[in-house]
């Protein structure tokens, strides 16, 4: 047996033989509002939270164990993707829309572009099941899961029992996802008394809360709704957003607004990554066509902006990017767990 299992099972001894407790407390500053996750009935733990970590990182999750959640939310880019406009799966297939940035999960009410999903617990269904993503089945991971020496005594540690669930996987994802919360911009400094805004982002801020706060609320810079923003529909993809689930004709063309923390880092934007630059971003909604009636209300009214203000825009969203978070050790490859051995 080699090193890194013997410290593992002496982990696994000591929690069970001393109920060793290793809870900890979802951290974010007092300027954010309460979660919307209910932390008490998926209790934050140290060992779930690494076990949803190396299951995070593990391709073994896809069903050719080529693809893990991470391939397209990498932690550099504010676990979003920026080397493609959308997600790619097994067997190089590409699929429909851009992986979005995952980070404060604990807020968010509802999950996909489209709004799916309605629990975090439930999310990694839809990728996993995914024939253009992962393309598994909760049943097939369970088994290869289990056969593995590695997994049955991380399940042992985090949950008290070695047999893999489907729940447990979920779980523990879950507890993985909810730790990446974003919270240590120049914004959240300001916020807290700790820094100060620049002339210039003082004044891009002054045109984000008279143009863009209505949608991206402060702090968390997004609502948790769903909006048309006027992008005409891509010919050869045809997304028509929640519509695609509800079937309901109010529903076409909504799609999630996102947060608009941590821009720098999670490009290409909107849901099909059709724009590279934060200043095609801004220059959609300032050549909108507010006579459509389909449009979201909050956008029938024309935005005029100089080229100035748009610099200063931007000067101001660049202070929500936050490089503490997505360079944070803690939430990378876990190469401790993961090699150089595997999970064999």
């Amino acid at each position: 047996m080699n090193t890194r299992l013997i410290w593992i099972l002496f982990a696994v001894a000591v929690s069970v033989a001393f109920g060793y407790s290793n809870s900890v407390q979802l951290v974010y500053p007092a300027h954010f509002p309460t979660p919307v996750y209910d932390l008490q009935a998926n209790p934050l733990t140290t060992s779930k939270i690494e076990l949803g970590r190396a299951l995070f990182y593990d391709p073994i999750l896809s069903k050719d164990n080529t693809i893990s959640c991470a391939s397209c939310h990498s932690p550099y880019n504010a676990f979003a993707h920026t080397d493609h406009a959308l997600s790619h799966g097994i067997n190089d297939q590409i699929g429909t829309r851009n992986a979005p940035a995952l980070f404060n999960l604990a807020w968010q009410k509802s999950f996909m572009w489209d709004g799916a999903v309605h629990h975090l617990d439930m999310q990694a269904l839809a990728p996993i099941s995914s024939t253009l993503e992962m393309g598994e089945d909760i049943a097939n991971i369970v088994q290869k899961l289990q056969q593995k020496s590695l997994y049955p005594l991380l399940f042992e540690q985090a949950f008290g029992d070695s047999t893999v669930t489907g729940q447990h996987i979920l779980q523990a994802l879950a507890q993985f996802q909810l730790t990446l919360v974003s919270a240590t911009a120049k914004y959240d400094k300001v916020q807290q008394g700790l820094d100060s805004f620049s002339l210039q982002e003082q004044a891009g801020k002054q045109v984000f809360e008279s143009h863009c706060n209505s949608c991206h609320s402060a702090p968390l810079f997004m609502n948790n709704e769903f909006a048309n923003n006027g992008l005409k529909v891509d010919s050869s993809l045809q997304d028509f957003g929640k519509w695609l689930v509800s079937q309901q004709t109010k529903d076409s063309l909504l799609f999630r607004v996102p947060s608009l923390r941590n821009l720098s880092y999670s490009y290409p934007y909107m849901h099909d990554g059709r724009f590279q630059k934060l200043r095609q971003v801004i220059d959609h909604y300032t050549q909108l066509d507010t006579t459509s009636t389909l449009l979201d209300v909050r956008l029938q009214q024309s935005i005029d902006l100089t080229n100035r203000q748009k610099t200063d825009l931007i000067a101001f969203l660049l202070t929500l990017n936050d490089p503490q978070f997505v360079f944070n050790p803690d939430n990378k490859f876990p190469r401790a767990i993961l090699l150089p051995t595997g999970n064999e």
